[in-house]
């Protein structure tokens, strides 16, 4: 596991569309929000630990809040989410793929559009 030695969370997505079993390039939940409430607690559940509450880092994971917006913040955010991130050989992010569904990913990347800094 990273750093924080999180031990995942289920999230409930069940109000949700439910997307599929192919991977969606761009985030089909921006602006819903009952996605940002869920993928607020998500976070807070998943992700906190290591990149800060309200996704503001203590500089030990990446500050979320600085993701590019749009679709290239998705490919960028569901890429490291999915495969999660090593370097030397030690694992920095664990991968969520197999873990967390795309459902409960895309809606924490909603939440994460809402706190976004410039």
């Amino acid at each position: 596991m990273a750093h924080g030695d999180v031990v995942p969370q289920a999230v409930d997505t069940s109000s949700l569309k439910q997307l599929g079993k192919d991977w969606l390039p761009k985030n089909p939940y921006l602006g819903n929000k009952e996605a940002i409430r869920i993928g607020d607690s998500a976070f807070n559940q998943n992700c906190a630990r290591c990149h800060g509450l309200g996704a503001i880092s203590g500089g030990i994971a990446p500050d979320l809040r600085y993701l590019p917006a749009g679709e290239e913040g998705d490919e960028i955010f569901m890429q490291r989410i999915r495969k999660g991130a090593t370097r030397d050989g030690r694992v920095y992010m664990p991968p969520f793929e197999g873990i967390l569904s795309q459902e409960a990913m895309w809606t924490i990347r909603a939440w994460l559009e809402t706190v976004r800094a410039d």
